[in-house]
């Protein structure tokens, strides 16, 4: 059980697999107000550094889920890095479907709600493993500004404008769902620029290292065509961010 390879090739050296920088993730974690010994639960938990960096800083005990191999081994070490490997536990497995043992405080999917389906399919999975007044936490792109061509869209990497809705819209419709948005904390664009400007370092070196292997040419097509690209759209036209909700 795997991702494809070209994404443990590309964010072999990430930290962070979203458009958030480490202070960002600070700034979210002093937003909720975590206290010590909260339980959380993150489906798609990447290199780990929310669960880890959130136990080093505010005591809480965390569970992550995550389908990448190379992801769940960056997110141990990063554990042991920071000490608290007594805090964190890391499951390399499909965390589509997974419901937690324990109920938890906070039950977050940040930039993977594919593993439900969808937003509103994904809500309904991390409800399943929340205690009665827990947070969930949402990470979803939205339209900065709104595409003015479909393939405008296309070149964010999105299958068409419908795809991602305005920031107004997609608060709305948390609310459509019964949950009320308690907070939010957006990328910028140079978090965005962090999350896909360092993949074109981590590809070129890759290349100098790996001439002849079977991805050798997709990846160089990518390390091309992607710094063009993120300038021309994704930075000026999508948005990330993350979004705390409470059941109503």
């Amino acid at each position: 059980m795997d991702i494809p390879r070209i994404f443990n090739i590309t964010e072999s050296a990430h930290r962070i697999h979203n458009p958030f920088t480490p202070e960002k993730l600070a700034t979210l974690g002093a937003a909720l107000r975590l206290e010590a010994g909260t339980r959380v639960l993150d489906l798609g938990s990447g290199s780990g550094e929310m669960l880890c960096t959130w136990a080093r800083d505010y005591g809480i005990i965390g569970t992550g889920i995550d389908m990448s191999r190379l992801f769940s081994e960056q997110a141990k070490l990063r554990a042991e890095e920071l000490g608290v490997t007594d805090q964190v536990t890391f499951i390399h497995g499909d965390a589509a479907g997974y419901v937690s043992d324990e109920k938890v405080g906070v039950a977050a999917c940040v930039g993977a709600t594919w593993i439900g389906g969808g937003v509103a399919g994904t809500i309904e999975l991390l409800a399943q493993s929340l205690s009665a007044g827990g947070i969930i936490l949402i990470g979803e792109p939205y339209w900065r500004q709104l595409p003015p061509t479909e393939d405008v869209a296309k070149g964010c990497l999105a299958g068409s404008i419908s795809e991602f809705l305005m920031l107004p819209e997609l608060i709305a419709s948390f609310g459509r769902l019964g949950y009320d948005v308690v907070e939010m904390v957006l990328a910028d664009q140079d978090g965005w620029d962090r999350y896909e400007a360092a993949k074109w370092l981590t590809m070129r070196r890759w290349l100098e290292a790996n001439p002849d292997d079977e991805l050798a040419n997709e990846v160089r097509a990518r390390l091309t065509s992607e710094p063009e690209r993120h300038a021309a759209y994704t930075r000026e036209y999508l948005g990330w961010g993350v979004f705390a909700l409470m059941q109503r």
